[in-house]
C-alpha cells in the first residue's frame, strides 16, 4: 500500500447545502478614516480571498477593477473559460476563475452556466460581501440605500465554482479540487459558505497547513442545540447575527387610534398604499392538510396566524418554506397583502419576493391584536405604509439570528463552536446585475473572510491559529452595555454555543496582546485519534491550544493546558481573571504571566473542579488575561457536569 500524509481517508462523494450596506459600517470598519485597520491595510490589496461557491457574475459594479495595482507576485492561478464567461473577463479584481462539473449529476447542471458564471447569485453575493468595492448610492428600491461594499474592498478575489443546482450544492469531490487547486493558485483567504458532516476536513488542514486561514459558515439549522456544522477546530466556524438596521412597516386599523410595527420590504410603487382592504384570517398552511381556501382572499390583507405553523418543521420559528409557500399562493391568488405571525425576525429576504404587495412580519403579539380586532369587528379594514429604513442605536443589535445553528458539535464536543458571530441577517449584496438582501450564516462567513484578509494584509506573520485567536479573545458579548441577545423560542442572552467567543470585532482583532497559535501537527495527531490509525493515541483534545475551552463530560477534577504567546509590548504582565460557571471552581496555574523579550510564549493549567455534584447541561464561564491596560484576552468556556456517563442530563 503506497501512504500519502497529507490523505487521511477516501469517501464516497456526496452533495453539501450551501448556507452569505450597513454590515461593514456597524463593524466598525469605516471607509473614511484616514487611519484604522482599512486604512492601514489599504483596504486588503494584494491579499487573495478564494471564494469556493456558486460562482461568480463578473460584470456587477461589485467587481470593477479601477485603480487596483498589478496581480500579485506570488498568483499562480488560471481564468478558465466556458460557457457565457471568457478568460478575458478577469480583471484586477476577480484575479482567478474555475469551475468543477466533472462527475455532477446532469439534474443538477439545469439552467446553469458551465462555467465559473453564476447562475444562482449566491457566490456572487457571498463574493461582493467579502471583497466588493465601493458602489454608490445602492438600494433595493429605495430601502437600506447607501453605498455597497466588501470587508476588504481592495483584496483580490479568486472563484472556484463547486456548487451547481437551484438551489445550489456543493459535490465533495468538486470541493475537495477546489482546495486543492487553491493552495497551488497562492490564495491568502478560503471562504466557504457552505454545509457538510466534516467530509472536507482533511482538506481544509493540508489548506491550514499551508498558511491558508479557512472560514466555514456555522449552519442554518438554529435555534436548536447540536447543529452548528463545519466543527473542525484548525477553520473558524461562523455564527449569523443581526445588524443595527431595520424596516419598520406601519400597519393601520381603521377601528383603532393606535398603530402596529412590524418589518417588511413594501416599498411604495402607487398609490396602494393609501388603500384600506378587509381583512381575512388563514392559517396559511399552504401544501399541507390545512390548506386554506385562497379564493376568499382576493382582494384582501391575509393575517396568516396558525399557532400550528410554529411546529411544521421546527419547534420555535416559522418554517421559512411555509412564509415562501404562502407568498406564492396568495400572491397568485390575488391578495392585495399578507400579515405574518413569525418569530423569525431576521428573514425578511423570505418576503422579497412579494415586490409591491405588502408582506409584512409580526410578533405573535401583535398579530394577535390584530385577531382580535378583527374577531370583534366584521367591518375592520386596515392599510399598510411602505417600509421605512432605521439604523443606529434605537434598534437593538446584534442578535444572534434564529437560524443560525447552535453547538455543541456533535462530531468534536471537545471544540467549542461556533467559534464568532458577524452579520448575517438581511444583508444586501451583489447578485447578477443587481443588488438584493440574503440572510444565512453563508452570508456571515465572508464578513469574517474579508476581515481575515484584513489581518493578514497587516500581520502577514500570523498563522491562521493566530488570526483565529485574535479574533475570538477579542471578540465582543454586549452593545451599549446590554448582553447580546439570541432569538428563538425563548429569546434569552446568548451563550458560547451562540457565538462562540462573541461578536466580531475587527479593529479591536488587530492588538490582541496575547495569542493561543497551534502547531498544526496538533491537528494531525487529532485526525489520526478520530481514524483510529494510531491504537495507542495519547492525544488529548481538550488541550488543543484552542482560544476557547469545551469539556463534555467533567466528572472528576480536570486540568486542561493552554500556552499563550505575546504579539503585543514585549514587556508585559497579565493577571487572570475567571468568570467560573455556576456550582463549579476554576484555578489557573500561574495566574500571573510576565513577558520579556526573551520570553515570548507563557504555558499554564486550568484546572477544573465541582462545587458540588450534579448531573446537567452545559454551563458557560471565561478566562481572560488582563494587562490592566487595553489588552482583556478573554476565552469562552464551555463545562457539562456529570455524575455518571450512565445518566441522561437530569
Amino acid at each position: 500500500d503506497i501512504e500519502l500524509p497529507e490523505v487521511h481517508s477516501i469517501r464516497p462523494s456526496i452533495l453539501h447545502p450551501l448556507h452569505t450596506t450597513r454590515s461593514q459600517d456597524f463593524l466598525g470598519l469605516d471607509y473614511t478614516q484616514s487611519a484604522g485597520l482599512l486604512h492601514d491595510t489599504n483596504y486588503g490589496d494584494s491579499v487573495i480571498i478564494g471564494i469556493i461557491d456558486s460562482g461568480i457574475w463578473p460584470e456587477s459594479p461589485s467587481f470593477k477593477d479601477d485603480g487596483l495595482g498589478p496581480l500579485p507576485s506570488k498568483w499562480k492561478g488560471k481564468c478558465l473559460a466556458g460557457q457565457a464567461f471568457g478568460s478575458n473577463q478577469c480583471n484586477r479584481k476577480i484575479i482567478g476563475a474555475r469551475w468543477y462539473d466533472k462527475h455532477l449529476n446532469p439534474d443538477n447542471l439545469k439552467g446553469q452556466y458551465k462555467s465559473a458564471r453564476d447562475a444562482d447569485g449566491h457566490g456572487t453575493h457571498v463574493a461582493s460581501t467579502a471583497a466588493g468595492v465601493l458602489v454608490p448610492n445602492v438600494s433595493f428600491h429605495g430601502l437600506a440605500v447607501g453605498y455597497a461594499r466588501g470587508a476588504a474592498p481592495r483584496a483580490r478575489l479568486a472563484v472556484y465554482k463547486a456548487c451547481w443546482g437551484s438551489p445550489p450544492s456543493c459535490d465533495t469531490a468538486a470541493v475537495l479540487q477546489a482546495f486543492d487547486d487553491a493552495i497551488h493558485d497562492g490564495v491568502d483567504v478560503l471562504s466557504l459558505s457552505i454545509g457538510a458532516p466534516g467530509l472536507e476536513y482533511p482538506a481544509s488542514l493540508q489548506a491550514v497547513k499551508n498558511g491558508i486561514s479557512v472560514i466555514f459558515s456555522a449552519g442554518n439549522e438554529g435555534p436548536a442545540p447540536r447543529t452548528v456544522k463545519n466543527a473542525s477546530p484548525w477553520a473558524m466556524s461562523v455564527a449569523s447575527a443581526t445588524i443595527d438596521r431595520a424596516f419598520p412597516t406601519v400597519i393601520t386599523l381603521s377601528d383603532s387610534t393606535s398603530s402596529f410595527v412590524g418589518q417588511s420590504l413594501f416599498y411604495d410603487t402607487d398609490d396602494k398604499i393609501d388603500n384600506w382592504y378587509e381583512v381575512y384570517q388563514s392559517s396559511c398552511l399552504f401544501g399541507t392538510p390545512e390548506t386554506s381556501n385562497v379564493t376568499l382572499a382576493v382582494g384582501k390583507i391575509v393575517l396568516c396566524n396558525s399557532p400550528n405553523s410554529v411546529s411544521l418543521i421546527s419547534p420555535t420559528i416559522q418554517p421559512v418554506w411555509n412564509i415562501l409557500l404562502a407568498v406564492n399562493a396568495l400572491k397568485e391568488a390575488g391578495a392585495k397583502g399578507i400579515i405574518f405571525a413569525a418569530y423569525a425576525f431576521d428573514i425578511l429576504d423570505v418576503v422579497e419576493s412579494c415586490g409591491s404587495m405588502p408582506c409584512v412580519l409580526v410578533d405573535f403579539e401583535v398579530a394577535q391584536q390584530i385577531k382580535q380586532s378583527a374577531d370583534e369587528n366584521t367591518a375592520l379594514v386596515v392599510k399598510v405604509a411602505a417600509a421605512q429604513t432605521w439604523i443606529g442605536g434605537e434598534v437593538l443589535a446584534p442578535k444572534i439570528s434564529a437560524f443560525s445553528s447552535r453547538g455543541p458539535s456533535p462530531l468534536y464536543p471537545e471544540f467549542l463552536k461556533p467559534d464568532i458571530a458577524a452579520p448575517g441577517s438581511n444583508i444586501l449584496a451583489a447578485v447578477q446585475d443587481s443588488y438584493k438582501f440574503m440572510s444565512g450564516t453563508s452570508m456571515a462567513c465572508p464578513h469574517v473572510s474579508g476581515v481575515v484578509a484584513l489581518l493578514k494584509a497587516l500581520h502577514p506573520d500570523w498563522s491562521p491559529a493566530i488570526i483565529k485567536s485574535a479574533l475570538v479573545t477579542t471578540a465582543s458579548n454586549e452593545k451599549y452595555g446590554v448582553p447580546i441577545l439570541a432569538d428563538g423560542l425563548p429569546q434569552k442572552i446568548a451563550d458560547p454555543f451562540d457565538y462562540g467567543g462573541g461578536f466580531i470585532d475587527p479593529n479591536r482583532a488587530v492588538d490582541p496582546g496575547l495569542a493561543y497559535d497551534v502547531d498544526p501537527n496538533d491537528y494531525t495527531l487529532l485526525l489520526d485519534c478520530i481514524s483510529a490509525a494510531n491504537s495507542s493515541c495519547e492525544f488529548e483534545p481538550i488541550n488543543m491550544n484552542l482560544p476557547s475551552i469545551a469539556i463534555p463530560n467533567l466528572k472528576e477534577p480536570t486540568t486542561v493546558l493552554r500556552t499563550v504567546t505575546n504579539v503585543g509590548q514585549a514587556d508585559a504582565v497579565y493577571k487572570a481573571v475567571v468568570k467560573s460557571p455556576p456550582g463549579m471552581k476554576i484555578s489557573v496555574e500561574p495566574s500571573v504571566l510576565q513577558f520579556s523579550q526573551s520570553k515570548k510564549k507563557q504555558s499554564f493549567k486550568v484546572i477544573f473542579s465541582m462545587t458540588r455534584k450534579f448531573q446537567g447541561g452545559y454551563l458557560f464561564g471565561s478566562l481572560a488575561w488582563y494587562d490592566g491596560g487595553t489588552h482583556y484576552v478573554r476565552i469562552p468556556i464551555a463545562v457539562r457536569p456529570i455524575v455518571s456517563d450512565n445518566y441522561a442530563d437530569l
